[in-house]
């Protein structure tokens, strides 16, 4: 349990850090108003997620128009692979004998891989 509770603490640690960079300004203040209640986080959470979730839309859209047809069809198969592990992954943080703090490491993990996967597609559309 103890190993759990630092992975947790590493994984929040991870996505603040993360957050100083790739999150809106609106999510850091959310989160300092929160006062470390579990619903209030996830709430930020929930909706720092669907920002970043609009973003990773955008950028995978974006790159896909510069793509010709073949390299789309990659990209498209790597899009449904990393999904498929952003969704294992980051429910495998959601320990049913975790507590809240697996719910909200869970939820982080969501958060972080979908602002990591954005920051990604921006970069390869952004070209040489």
């Amino acid at each position: 349990m103890i190993r759990f509770v630092l992975a947790v603490a590493l994984a929040t640690v991870s996505g603040m850090c993360l957050a100083d960079e790739q999150y809106s300004a609106r999510y850091s203040a959310c989160m300092d108003n929160s006062g470390g209640v579990t619903v209030e986080m996830m709430n930020c959470i929930g909706a720092e997620t669907q920002v970043q979730d609009s973003e990773l839309n955008l950028a995978y859209k974006q790159l896909g128009a510069q793509l010709t047809s073949a390299r789309k069809k990659q990209l498209v198969t790597a899009q449904r692979l990393w999904v498929q592990y952003r969704e294992a992954n980051c429910r495998f943080y959601a320990d049913p004998d975790g507590g809240t703090a697996a719910g909200v490491a869970s939820n982080d993990c969501f958060l972080s891989e979908t602002a990591r996967r954005a920051a990604e597609l921006k970069t390869l559309g952004s070209g040489p």
